[in-house]
């Protein structure tokens, strides 16, 4: 599933090319994806402008001067991408909007399990719905060490599951709470009522400093992201321990171990993190 990272580097290379310009035609497959596509809604605003290109957790925001709201969620294999007209379309390419350019930007999907849905403008109760569950962004101001602390009171819970809630920090999933996790030297399965503020402080940097460097990446791709020019990501060369069970460590030479946590395989060095 495509992680922020992944969703950061499709919002800046779709940024520049599609701020300013407008949607002239709309296509559908007609097929649905995680839930019914809303065509009515998504023919209607053609003839819009895109103003803004903006990312929020793991869904791209696409701003319209009509103050209407375009929101893309990827799901597991969803793609947004820029084409030239006439690109023949593929197999699984399911929405398509031509451009005034004449280029084309398409929503790809193989499993369907992503999202397309219009927020009408000035309906900021339907933003707040859709966003209700979403905690600060891992880079921004708002994530701090106390903001952790203070959601982890009085809980029983992994440190890993709990910062791969959306309630506690928007975007974490599975490969950058692994990596992030052995970052900061501290291991998934840790309760986080015994974690220290001074562990806070240094897992929100190694978060941070874990999702910057992916994005100078362009991503991971585990099986088919690819970015805007369908391009792959190589932050999955950097993995420290996330796929690789049963491999030695890159920092101590002990093999990394593997457990479940959550429903979700957590990988982690029993050395290096305590």
């Amino acid at each position: 599933m495509p992680e922020l990272p992944e969703v950061e580097v499709i919002r800046m290379g779709l940024e520049p090319h599609l701020v300013g310009r407008r949607l002239e035609r709309f296509y559908s497959s007609g097929k649905a994806l995680r839930t019914p596509v809303p065509v009515k809604e998504l023919s209607t605003l053609c003839g819009g402008q895109i103003t803004a290109v903006r990312r929020r957790a793991k869904y791209l925001l696409f701003d319209l001067d009509s103050g209407e709201l375009l929101v893309f969620h990827l799901g597991m294999t969803g793609n947004l991408g820029l084409f030239l007209q006439g690109t023949p379309r593929r197999l699984h390419d399911h929405l398509e909007f031509m451009l005034d350019d004449s280029t084309l930007l398409r929503y790809h999907d193989p499993r369907r399990f992503g999202r397309v849905a219009v927020l009408a403008a000035g309906d900021e109760t339907a933003r707040q719905v859709f966003f209700r569950t979403s905690g600060p962004e891992p880079l921004g101001e708002h994530f701090t060490a106390q903001w952790l602390k203070e959601k982890a009171r009085r809980r029983k819970i992994s440190v890993k599951p709990f910062i791969m809630s959306s309630e506690v920090v928007v975007g974490i999933g599975n490969i950058y709470a692994n990596e992030s996790l052995f970052a900061a030297g501290i291991r998934p399965q840790r309760s986080v009522a015994k974690i220290t503020m001074k562990e806070w402080q240094q897992l929100v940097e190694c978060i941070r400093k874990t999702l910057r460097f992916a994005i100078e990446c362009g991503g991971s791709t585990i099986s088919d992201f690819r970015s805007v020019d369908q391009q792959s990501g190589y932050f999955q060369m950097n993995f420290q321990v996330y796929g690789r069970a049963g491999e030695p460590c890159k920092r101590c030479g002990r093999h990394i171990e593997k457990e479940v946590l959550g429903g979700r395989s957590s990988c982690f060095c029993r050395n290096c993190q305590k």
